[in-house]
């Protein structure tokens, strides 16, 4: 790799990064004034214009606040456990493409951190390691409740992994790929050819074990306040706490643009070739990929604020009695109309 190589790859790098922390920023402001809108209330609306700059208060009061670590917890463990869930978090994004090549310095340059042969794969490994963070800032903090509810996490994760990467499987028979790129190629044209019209049940699956993936309501099973105080994160303070805080949002920006990287066209906007429009259809590509994130995010705050939490018997049965068996459905439908269809 020659320099001018180098310096596009730190660049990019650098680019999804600020923008992933400043969507996770955005979110938490979002979470705060749609949740108060949808009850009748203002939310923050003092510390800048409209309350927009509340989470950089938020952060600097989280930084100033004293760093407990209790006594009786296993110290190297505790205070490891929160970069265990972020780190992963922050990472995931690298493999997902948010727009059409560019052109710059005679290159053709994809917007993409690295385009991996196994994206699905990597994204895949890297949200299973997240679960270890969790665990271990459990079992690490002496505490019954933190314990509980990183046990409750972990078997949680397990089960809905299993109905998730099964429902990316079919998408994955349908593509030919493992690489996101061509997952996307393969929905571009129209607006039909996205996957969510060719695979509605995988769509519906894969939406529902990202919510438990992500410990949003209604499977916030690890952290029920009635329960578990706080769950896994009951005895953390100040940028420990709040590194759990931006690993849970930056997982569900990871997780909507999965989503329509999967099953929405990624950043295709549909009859229209960005290639042909030069820098204007980068623009778009990237504008129309935003757009769609935007959505799914807006859709998580959505959910949380408008459904009830599972019981925790609910929420097994739902990954093992219900989703497994569909997603497993779904994947020999898919492989026989494939085999049918290759035959013909």
């Amino acid at each position: 790799m020659d320099f001018l190589g180098f310096i596009i790859i730190l660049v990019k790098v650098l680019v999804v990064f600020a923008a992933t922390l400043l969507t996770v920023l955005l979110m938490i402001y979002s979470e705060r004034r749609v949740s108060a809108f949808m009850q009748g209330r203002l939310g923050p609306n003092r510390v800048g214009p409209q309350g927009l700059l509340q989470p950089i208060a938020d952060g600097i009061k989280f930084l100033m606040k004293e760093d407990i670590i209790p006594a009786g917890v296993d110290k190297p463990i505790f205070i490891l456990a929160p970069a265990i869930l972020l780190i992963p978090a922050l990472m995931t994004f690298a493999v997902i493409p948010f727009g059409s090549d560019i052109i710059l310095f005679g290159r053709q340059i994809p917007l993409q951190v690295a385009d991996v042969n196994v994206g699905i794969l990597y994204v895949l490994a890297l949200t299973s390691i997240g679960v270890y963070g969790i665990v271990l800032a459990g079992w690490s903090s002496n505490n019954k409740y933190s314990l509980l509810g990183g046990l409750r996490s972990s078997a949680q994760l397990i089960s809905y992994e299993l109905a998730m990467g099964l429902a990316v499987v079919s998408i994955i028979l349908l593509s030919g790929s493992l690489k996101l790129n061509d997952i996307v190629a393969d929905q571009q044209g129209y607006f039909f050819s996205w996957n969510i019209f060719k695979q509605p049940l995988a769509f519906i699956i894969f939406l529902v074990a990202v919510y438990a993936e992500t410990n949003r309501l209604p499977f916030d099973l690890s952290e029920a306040e009635q329960e578990l105080v706080g769950g896994y994160h009951t005895e953390y303070s100040s940028m420990k706490f709040a590194m759990f805080f931006m690993a849970e949002y930056a997982n569900m920006v990871t997780a909507a643009a999965l989503t329509v990287t999967l099953f929405f066209g990624g950043w295709d906007f549909p009859l229209v070739n960005e290639a042909s429009l030069g820098i204007w259809g980068v623009v778009l590509s990237v504008l129309s990929f935003v757009l769609k994130m935007g959505f799914f995010l807006f859709l998580f705050i959505w959910v949380r604020w408008t459904f009830p939490r599972f019981r925790y018997d609910q929420l097994m049965k739902l990954g093992w009695k219900v989703l497994l068996p569909l997603a497993l459905f779904n994947i020999f439908i898919t492989a026989g109309y494939l085999t049918v269809k290759s035959l013909a």
